[in-house]
This record gives C-alpha cells, sequence and structure tokens, in this order.
C-alpha cells in the first residue's frame, strides 16, 4: 500500500508512520524534497505523478520508484540522469486507460515496444501503472483494471526479469484493483481524508 501524501503536512505522515506505514507516494517535486528532508530515513518514497524532465534533480535522489514514467522522452531524461549519477532508477510505465483526454501515459502498443526493445541504461521496468476512468460506474472501472492486467501479464512472457509490479487502484476502487493482479493501491483519502489545500 502506497500512502498517497501528497498535499497532506508532515504531521499526518508522521500519524501513518507511527501506524507502521512506511511507503508514501508524492506528486510534486518540491512538496516531495521537501517532506524528505522531515521524515524518518526509512520511509520509501514513490513519485506518482507527471513528472517534468526539469525537476528530475527534485526526485530522482530520494525515490525508490518512479510510478509514472508516460513518455520516451522522460524515461530518456530519467536513464541520462541515472547515467550521470551512477545509479539505476526504478520505473513504472504509465498506460493511459481512462477515458479522459487530460491524463498521461503510453499507448499498450508502445509499452510493448519499449518492452521488447533494447535496454534502457540504467532504467529498470518494474511494471505498470494506470489510473482507471473516473466513474462511479465499477463495471467501467473494472473493465479498466481488466485491460492493464492483461496488459501486465502479456508483458511478462518477454522476459523482463524484474518486471513483477502493477501499480493500479485508488481509495475508491482498491478492492476491484486487487482482484485484477494489483501488487501496490495508491491510497490517499481512506488513510488521511480529504486533502488540505
Amino acid at each position: 500500500m502506497v500512502a498517497v501524501s501528497k498535499f497532506h503536512p508532515v504531521e499526518r505522515l508522521m500519524e501513518a508512520y507511527n501506524a507502521g506505514q512506511r511507503i508514501f507516494g508524492e506528486n510534486r517535486p518540491q512538496e516531495l524534497a521537501a517532506k524528505v528532508q522531515l521524515m524518518p530515513a526509512d520511509v520509501q518514497w514513490h513519485f506518482i505523478g507527471h513528472l517534468q524532465t526539469n525537476k528530475l534533480k527534485l526526485v530522482l535522489p530520494y525515490v525508490s520508484l518512479v510510478q509514472s514514467v508516460d513518455s520516451m522522452h522522460l524515461l530518456e531524461a530519467i536513464s541520462a540522469w541515472a547515467v550521470n549519477n551512477g545509479r539505476v532508477v526504478d520505473v513504472l510505465l504509465e498506460l493511459h486507460l481512462g477515458a479522459e483526454e487530460s491524463k498521461h501515459g503510453f499507448t499498450e502498443e508502445e509499452i510493448i515496444a519499449i518492452c521488447r526493445g533494447a535496454q534502457i541504461t540504467g532504467i529498470r521496468i518494474r511494471g505498470l501503472m494506470g489510473m482507471a476512468t473516473n466513474s462511479d460506474d465499477m463495471s467501467v472501472v473494472e473493465k479498466d483494471f481488466e485491460r492493464i492486467e492483461a496488459l501486465f501479464q502479456k508483458i511478462r512472457t518477454v522476459g523482463l526479469p524484474d518486471f513483477d509490479q502493477l501499480s493500479i487502484g485508488m481509495s475508491g476502487d482498491w478492492p476491484f484493483a486487487v482482484k485484477h493482479g494489483a501488487t501496490m493501491v495508491r491510497i490517499g483519502t481512506a488513510i488521511f481524508g480529504p486533502r488540505e489545500y
């Protein structure tokens, strides 16, 4: 479980930490960089939002996983940063699942091509991330999860050695995500309550 802590103060994060939570997800680089300095060292940070290439230095030194790699441009920029800093960066490729035009991500065909292609230096592709269509109709949500689960299983046959993570599901739909193979769910509201802006 990734505790989505964006917009919540460190005091709230520490309540979750003291209850045993160790993986936190942020989607704003400046907020992540600030919270890293204030939270215990054994926290694992995941970046879960759209990441601009000019913000890599605020994110990549601190995170154990970038869940939201949504373009070749970003993948190549992370690769260049990793090579320059002697690191290997774990990433999830984001599938554009939902019907909303505003969501970022790759098509299924693009993800398959990346996973079948040559290894990208400094990058370890750990799996897929997706967000279902924003709908109260759980049959729509479940169809989205079925689609990404099918792609996940298809890519696993390619033989990527570390491809084992499927990050789908949030506070309102996580039981359906687990049903469809989620290895990670991103929970914010159900832990912290409504966002504090």
